[in-house]
C-alpha cells in the first residue's frame, strides 16, 4: 500500500468511526417516516456493490439498462473493488453507501446484487445524515439489510426490488415506474397464467398494516440486533432461495421463540427459489408454512411474486397497505414517495 492509498484509509477509516453505533443510537430518536423524493426523467442514480463481487460488464449493462428508463448513472468509487468475496473492505462499501446519500446529484441508490455482506457495514452508516438526505434506496436478498436498518434507524421508506443485475423485464418495470416515478397508490397481483404465479391460501381474509420483510435468512441473521424496525401490526413479507425446507421450518421456529411471528397482523411468503425438500422422511414448504402460520389466525398466502425470480414486485417498507388472501393481492394504502 503506497502513502497516499494508507492516508486514504486512514481518512475513511476516522470518519467511518465518527459514524459509530453508539452515536447513532444516542442521537436518533422515533420520528415519523420520511418518504423520499421521487424519481425523474434525467435524475441520476447511484450504483453501489455493499455485497458481492460485481463484474465492469454488470456496470455496462446497467447503465443500459437504466439509460432506457431516462436515468444516467454514477457509480460508488469502491464499486469495482474486492476483498475475498465481498466488493471491497468494509469501510469501502459503507463508504460508498454515506457517499450517494450525501450526494446532491444523486437521487436515488441502487444495489448492483446481493450475495453477502451488507449486515458487515451496518455499524458503519451514517444513519443520521441519512435521514437528512433522504433517498429511494432500492434492492433485495442481502440488500434486505440495508433497506431494514435504514428504514429502522433513518426512518425513511426503503424498498424491495430489483437490483442493477436484475432482468428488468415489462412486469417489473410495470411495477417499479408507477411506484418510484409516479407516487403511485398501486395493487400488487401476480401473473395468472404461468405457473409461478399461482398463490396458495393459509388463512383467508383481509389485513392492514405497515409492510416489513425481506429475505428470510438476512432478517433471522439480524435477530438480536439494533437494526430492526418494530412488528406490532406489520404485514411482514418473506422470500428466500437455496435453502432446504428443513432451514425455513429452523427459521421460522427462530421468528416464533423470539416472539415476532405472532405479532404480524398478516403474512405474505413471496418464492423460495430452489428449495428443495431434503432428504427422507421430510415436508413440503407449504406444510411447513401452514404448522407455522396457520395458528396465528390471520391472513396470509404464499407464492406472491416476490424473490429470486424475473418478474418481480417493488415493495415499499414502511407504507400502509392492505392485503388480501384469497385473491394474493398487496395493495398500498398511500403513496411511497413524496
Amino acid at each position: 500500500m503506497n502513502r497516499r492509498q494508507f492516508i486514504t484509509t486512514a481518512g475513511i477509516t476516522t470518519l467511518a468511526t465518527q459514524f459509530s453505533l453508539s452515536t447513532v443510537q444516542a442521537e436518533i430518536k422515533p420520528q415519523t417516516i420520511i418518504k423520499p423524493p421521487r424519481l425523474q426523467i434525467g435524475d441520476t442514480v447511484g450504483l453501489v456493490a455493499p455485497a458481492g463481487i460485481i463484474e465492469a460488464k454488470d456496470i455496462e449493462d446497467a447503465t443500459k439498462t437504466f439509460a432506457e428508463l431516462g436515468l444516467k448513472v454514477k457509480l460508488g468509487k469502491y464499486i469495482l473493488e474486492r476483498y475475498g468475496y465481498l466488493a471491497g473492505t468494509d469501510i469501502q462499501r459503507a463508504h460508498d453507501i454515506n457517499r450517494m446519500f450525501a450526494d446532491k446529484s444523486v437521487k436515488a441508490i441502487i444495489a448492483m446484487r446481493g450475495g453477502w455482506g451488507c449486515n458487515r457495514i451496518l455499524s458503519l452508516l451514517n444513519y443520521i445524515d441519512i435521514r437528512k438526505h433522504p433517498k429511494i434506496i432500492l434492492g433485495y436478498s442481502d440488500i434486505t439489510s440495508l433497506l431494514l436498518a435504514i428504514n429502522a434507524r433513518s426512518r425513511i421508506v426503503t424498498f424491495h426490488g430489483a437490483v442493477a443485475t436484475s432482468t428488468w423485464n415489462q412486469f417489473t418495470v410495470s411495477y417499479l415506474k408507477p411506484i418510484l416515478f409516479d407516487a403511485g397508490i398501486v395493487t400488487m397481483q401476480n401473473l395468472n397464467n404461468i405457473e409461478a404465479g399461482k398463490v396458495e391460501v393459509i388463512n383467508p381474509g383481509k389485513a392492514k398494516g405497515k409492510l416489513v420483510g425481506g429475505n428470510l435468512s438476512v432478517i433471522s441473521s439480524m435477530l438480536g440486533s439494533p437494526y430492526l424496525p418494530g412488528w406490532n401490526r406489520r404485514i411482514f413479507f418473506a422470500e428466500d432461495i437455496g435453502e432446504d425446507v428443513y432451514r425455513i421450518d429452523r427459521m421460522l421456529a427462530q421468528l416464533k421463540n423470539a416472539g415476532i411471528l405472532n405479532q404480524f397482523s398478516g403474512f405474505i411468503f413471496g418464492q423460495c427459489t430452489n428449495c428443495k425438500p431434503g432428504d427422507e422422511p421430510t415436508f413440503q414448504l407449504k406444510q411447513v408454512l401452514q404448522d407455522y402460520i396457520k395458528p396465528l389466525n390471520i391472513p396470509a398466502f404464499y407464492g406472491s411474486m416476490i424473490g429470486h425470480i424475473q418478474d418481480k414486485f417493488t415493495l415499499p417498507l414502511g407504507v400502509d397497505v392492505e392485503i388480501d388472501a384469497v385473491s394474493g393481492t398487496i395493495t398500498m394504502l398511500e403513496s411511497a414517495v413524496s
